[in-house]
């Protein structure tokens, strides 16, 4: 697939694309004859799941960190898999997080609708 292609899949920049070839993220994109990025289905796979990773919330650092550790073969496996265990943890803790934030809100919200109503009401009384 073309960097436009790609781009259109995952609704990422080509710029970011780039960005993110540069800095190690999608390990070794090949070229064509013509020099231009010829992104294969394993880079697809990269990503995708950079994407994903991404709008979790995972930091450049921590991908960086996990393609470096996967380029280095299987004896990290254990270390990528606490890499993401870690970040899942962080995750779940930051859902529980927004969970209780949002059950707040809408005690707040139920608090002014109840208001509201009352005042109805009492514009209705007199």
């Amino acid at each position: 697939m073309t960097i436009a292609e790609v781009s259109k899949k995952y609704d990422l920049t080509a710029d970011t694309l780039r960005y993110y070839e540069r800095i190690g993220l999608i390990p070794h994109v090949t070229r064509n004859s013509s020099g231009n990025r010829a992104y294969t289905e394993e880079d697809c796979r990269w990503v995708h799941f950079i994407k994903c990773m991404r709008s979790a919330g995972l930091s450049i650092e921590v991908l960086i960190e996990y393609v470096s550790l996967f380029q280095q073969g299987n004896d990290t496996i254990d270390a990528r898999k606490e890499l993401l265990l870690e970040q899942r943890r962080q995750i779940a803790d930051k859902i529980e997080e927004l969970s209780n934030t949002l059950k707040y809100l809408d005690t707040k919200i139920e608090g002014y609708e109840e208001r509201l109503l009352k005042f109805e009401e009492n514009l209705k009384k007199a």
